[in-house]
Protein backbone atom coordinates (compact mmCIF):
# COMPACT_ATOMS: atom_id res chain seq x y z
CA UNK A 1 0.00 0.00 0.00
CA UNK A 2 1.52 3.29 -1.05
CA UNK A 3 1.49 6.48 1.00
CA UNK A 4 -1.42 8.02 -0.90
CA UNK A 5 -3.64 5.02 -0.24
CA UNK A 6 -2.73 5.12 3.45
CA UNK A 7 -3.56 8.83 3.64
CA UNK A 8 -6.85 8.21 1.81
CA UNK A 9 -7.76 5.33 4.10
CA UNK A 10 -7.04 7.35 7.25
CA UNK A 11 -8.98 10.32 5.83
CA UNK A 12 -11.96 8.02 5.15
CA UNK A 13 -11.98 6.84 8.78
CA UNK A 14 -11.68 10.36 10.21
CA UNK A 15 -14.40 11.79 7.95
CA UNK A 16 -16.66 8.82 8.71
CA UNK A 17 -16.25 9.40 12.45
CA UNK A 18 -17.09 13.09 12.07
CA UNK A 19 -20.15 12.30 9.95
CA UNK A 20 -21.22 9.89 12.67
CA UNK A 21 -21.26 12.82 15.10
CA UNK A 22 -24.34 14.18 13.31
CA UNK A 23 -27.29 12.97 15.40
CA UNK A 24 -30.53 13.24 13.46
CA UNK A 25 -32.71 12.28 16.42
CA UNK A 26 -31.52 15.38 18.26
CA UNK A 27 -31.87 17.59 15.18
CA UNK A 28 -35.37 16.33 14.38
CA UNK A 29 -36.55 16.64 17.98
CA UNK A 30 -35.42 20.28 17.95
CA UNK A 31 -37.83 20.95 15.08
CA UNK A 32 -40.52 20.17 17.68
CA UNK A 33 -38.81 22.46 20.20
CA UNK A 34 -37.88 19.42 22.30
CA UNK A 35 -34.69 17.60 23.25
CA UNK A 36 -34.93 13.84 22.78
CA UNK A 37 -32.07 13.29 25.25
CA UNK A 38 -34.37 14.52 28.05
CA UNK A 39 -37.35 12.41 27.01
CA UNK A 40 -38.25 8.76 27.55
CA UNK A 41 -35.11 6.64 27.80
CA UNK A 42 -32.95 9.63 26.89
CA UNK A 43 -31.38 7.73 24.01
CA UNK A 44 -31.16 9.83 20.84
CA UNK A 45 -32.19 7.06 18.48
CA UNK A 46 -35.01 5.60 16.41
CA UNK A 47 -36.94 3.73 19.10
CA UNK A 48 -37.04 6.64 21.52
CA UNK A 49 -38.14 8.91 18.67
CA UNK A 50 -41.04 6.57 17.89
CA UNK A 51 -42.08 6.51 21.54
CA UNK A 52 -42.06 10.28 21.89
CA UNK A 53 -42.81 11.69 18.43
CA UNK A 54 -44.53 8.90 16.54
CA UNK A 55 -43.73 6.61 13.64
CA UNK A 56 -43.00 9.24 10.98
CA UNK A 57 -40.17 11.02 12.82
CA UNK A 58 -38.89 7.69 14.11
CA UNK A 59 -38.72 6.25 10.59
CA UNK A 60 -37.07 9.42 9.29
CA UNK A 61 -34.47 9.18 12.06
CA UNK A 62 -33.75 5.57 11.08
CA UNK A 63 -33.40 6.49 7.40
CA UNK A 64 -31.07 9.45 7.99
CA UNK A 65 -28.90 7.64 10.54
CA UNK A 66 -28.59 4.68 8.16
CA UNK A 67 -27.69 6.96 5.24
CA UNK A 68 -24.99 8.77 7.18
CA UNK A 69 -23.07 5.49 7.53
CA UNK A 70 -24.08 4.04 4.15
CA UNK A 71 -22.58 6.97 2.21
CA UNK A 72 -19.00 6.76 3.59
CA UNK A 73 -19.21 2.94 3.43
CA UNK A 74 -20.15 3.10 -0.25
CA UNK A 75 -17.37 5.60 -0.93
CA UNK A 76 -14.86 3.29 0.79
CA UNK A 77 -16.06 0.27 -1.17
CA UNK A 78 -15.94 2.03 -4.55
CA UNK A 79 -12.63 3.84 -4.04
CA UNK A 80 -10.61 0.99 -2.51
CA UNK A 81 -12.06 -2.07 -4.30
CA UNK A 82 -9.68 -1.62 -7.28
CA UNK A 83 -6.79 -1.95 -4.82
CA UNK A 84 -8.10 -5.18 -3.30
CA UNK A 85 -9.47 -4.03 0.06
CA UNK A 86 -12.87 -2.50 -0.67
CA UNK A 87 -14.71 -4.42 2.04
CA UNK A 88 -12.04 -3.64 4.60
CA UNK A 89 -12.60 0.05 3.77
CA UNK A 90 -16.37 -0.40 3.89
CA UNK A 91 -16.38 -1.87 7.40
CA UNK A 92 -13.65 0.48 8.67
CA UNK A 93 -15.72 3.49 7.58
CA UNK A 94 -18.87 1.93 9.05
CA UNK A 95 -17.34 1.19 12.43
CA UNK A 96 -15.86 4.70 12.54
CA UNK A 97 -19.33 6.11 11.85
CA UNK A 98 -20.91 4.00 14.61
CA UNK A 99 -18.21 5.20 17.02
CA UNK A 100 -18.90 8.78 15.95
CA UNK A 101 -22.61 8.31 16.54
CA UNK A 102 -22.16 6.62 19.92
CA UNK A 103 -19.17 8.61 21.21
CA UNK A 104 -19.44 12.02 19.48
CA UNK A 105 -16.57 14.34 20.26
CA UNK A 106 -18.87 17.35 19.83
CA UNK A 107 -21.28 16.10 22.53
CA UNK A 108 -18.75 15.06 25.17
CA UNK A 109 -18.75 11.46 23.84
CA UNK A 110 -22.42 10.93 24.81
CA UNK A 111 -24.43 9.65 21.86
CA UNK A 112 -26.77 6.93 20.65
CA UNK A 113 -26.47 3.16 20.35
CA UNK A 114 -25.53 2.88 16.69
CA UNK A 115 -28.09 0.35 15.44
CA UNK A 116 -29.40 2.48 12.58
CA UNK A 117 -25.84 3.24 11.53
CA UNK A 118 -25.08 -0.50 11.55
CA UNK A 119 -28.08 -1.06 9.27
CA UNK A 120 -26.54 1.45 6.85
CA UNK A 121 -23.32 -0.57 6.78
CA UNK A 122 -25.11 -3.80 5.99
CA UNK A 123 -27.23 -2.09 3.34
CA UNK A 124 -24.04 -1.38 1.40
CA UNK A 125 -22.51 -4.81 2.08
CA UNK A 126 -25.62 -6.80 1.16
CA UNK A 127 -28.82 -4.79 0.50
CA UNK A 128 -31.06 -7.78 -0.32
CA UNK A 129 -30.42 -9.76 2.87
CA UNK A 130 -30.50 -6.57 4.95
CA UNK A 131 -33.97 -5.73 3.63
CA UNK A 132 -35.16 -9.29 4.33
CA UNK A 133 -33.82 -9.16 7.90
CA UNK A 134 -35.28 -5.69 8.38
CA UNK A 135 -38.73 -6.87 7.27
CA UNK A 136 -38.55 -9.84 9.67
CA UNK A 137 -37.55 -7.49 12.51
CA UNK A 138 -40.35 -5.07 11.58
CA UNK A 139 -42.92 -7.87 11.72
CA UNK A 140 -41.57 -8.94 15.12
CA UNK A 141 -41.76 -5.35 16.39
CA UNK A 142 -45.31 -4.96 15.07
CA UNK A 143 -46.55 -7.88 17.16
CA UNK A 144 -44.24 -7.95 20.19
CA UNK A 145 -43.17 -4.30 20.69
CA UNK A 146 -39.61 -4.86 21.95
CA UNK A 147 -37.40 -2.57 19.89
CA UNK A 148 -34.13 -3.91 21.29
CA UNK A 149 -35.00 -7.48 20.25
CA UNK A 150 -35.90 -6.28 16.74
CA UNK A 151 -32.50 -4.60 16.57
CA UNK A 152 -30.74 -7.77 17.71
CA UNK A 153 -32.54 -9.77 15.01
CA UNK A 154 -31.11 -7.57 12.26
CA UNK A 155 -27.66 -7.27 13.81
CA UNK A 156 -27.20 -10.98 14.59
CA UNK A 157 -28.61 -12.28 11.30
CA UNK A 158 -26.55 -9.89 9.18
CA UNK A 159 -23.35 -10.52 11.16
CA UNK A 160 -23.77 -14.27 10.60
CA UNK A 161 -24.64 -13.87 6.91
CA UNK A 162 -21.72 -11.53 6.25
CA UNK A 163 -19.34 -13.67 8.28
CA UNK A 164 -20.23 -16.76 6.24
CA UNK A 165 -19.13 -15.08 3.02
CA UNK A 166 -15.47 -15.56 4.04
CA UNK A 167 -14.28 -12.48 2.14
CA UNK A 168 -11.16 -12.34 4.31
CA UNK A 169 -10.10 -12.87 7.91
CA UNK A 170 -9.72 -9.10 8.33
CA UNK A 171 -13.27 -8.45 7.18
CA UNK A 172 -14.60 -11.13 9.53
CA UNK A 173 -12.75 -9.48 12.41
CA UNK A 174 -14.33 -6.13 11.48
CA UNK A 175 -17.78 -7.75 11.38
CA UNK A 176 -17.23 -9.26 14.83
CA UNK A 177 -16.03 -5.92 16.19
CA UNK A 178 -19.14 -4.21 14.81
CA UNK A 179 -21.39 -6.91 16.26
CA UNK A 180 -19.72 -6.76 19.68
CA UNK A 181 -19.70 -2.95 19.72
CA UNK A 182 -23.42 -2.57 19.02
CA UNK A 183 -24.31 -5.31 21.51
CA UNK A 184 -22.14 -3.57 24.13
CA UNK A 185 -23.93 -0.28 23.47
CA UNK A 186 -27.24 -2.08 24.11
CA UNK A 187 -26.10 -3.67 27.38
CA UNK A 188 -28.65 -1.67 29.41
CA UNK A 189 -31.44 -2.92 27.13
CA UNK A 190 -30.25 -6.50 27.60
CA UNK A 191 -30.28 -6.06 31.39
CA UNK A 192 -33.83 -4.67 31.31
CA UNK A 193 -35.00 -7.49 29.02
CA UNK A 194 -33.64 -10.09 31.43
CA UNK A 195 -35.55 -8.60 34.37
CA UNK A 196 -38.68 -7.81 32.35
CA UNK A 197 -38.42 -4.02 32.54
CA UNK A 198 -37.56 -3.14 28.95
CA UNK A 199 -39.81 -0.42 27.52
CA UNK A 200 -42.13 -1.25 24.64
CA UNK A 201 -42.58 0.62 21.36
CA UNK A 202 -46.29 -0.07 20.65
CA UNK A 203 -45.72 0.10 16.92
CA UNK A 204 -49.31 -0.79 16.04
CA UNK A 205 -50.57 2.18 18.03
CA UNK A 206 -47.97 4.47 16.47
CA UNK A 207 -48.98 3.39 12.96
CA UNK A 208 -52.67 3.89 13.68
CA UNK A 209 -51.99 7.48 14.72
CA UNK A 210 -50.67 8.37 11.28
CA UNK A 211 -53.22 10.58 9.60
CA UNK A 212 -55.73 10.18 12.44
CA UNK A 213 -57.26 13.37 13.76
CA UNK A 214 -57.14 13.68 17.52
CA UNK A 215 -59.89 15.11 19.66
CA UNK A 216 -59.16 17.92 22.10
CA UNK A 217 -59.34 15.36 24.92
CA UNK A 218 -56.81 13.07 23.20
CA UNK A 219 -54.40 15.94 22.54
CA UNK A 220 -54.68 17.00 26.20
CA UNK A 221 -53.97 13.42 27.31
CA UNK A 222 -50.92 13.15 25.00
CA UNK A 223 -49.54 16.48 26.22
CA UNK A 224 -50.03 15.39 29.82
CA UNK A 225 -48.19 12.10 29.21
CA UNK A 226 -45.40 13.93 27.37
CA UNK A 227 -44.89 16.27 30.34
CA UNK A 228 -44.67 13.27 32.65
CA UNK A 229 -41.98 11.75 30.44
CA UNK A 230 -40.06 15.02 30.44
CA UNK A 231 -40.16 15.18 34.25
CA UNK A 232 -39.19 11.49 34.54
Amino acid sequence: MNIYLIIGFVALIIVSYLIGNINFAILLSRTKKKDITTMGSGNPGTMNMIRNFGFKLGALTLLLDALKSAIPCLVGLLVFSPYGFGYEALYSAGIACVLGHSFPVFRKFKGGKGMASAVGIFMVADPIFTIICFVVAFIYLYFFDYGAVASFIVLTAMAVIEGMKNISLTVNIFIFVLFALVFFLHRSNISRLLIGKEGKIHLQRALKKIGAKKTVKERYKDNKEEKKRDIG
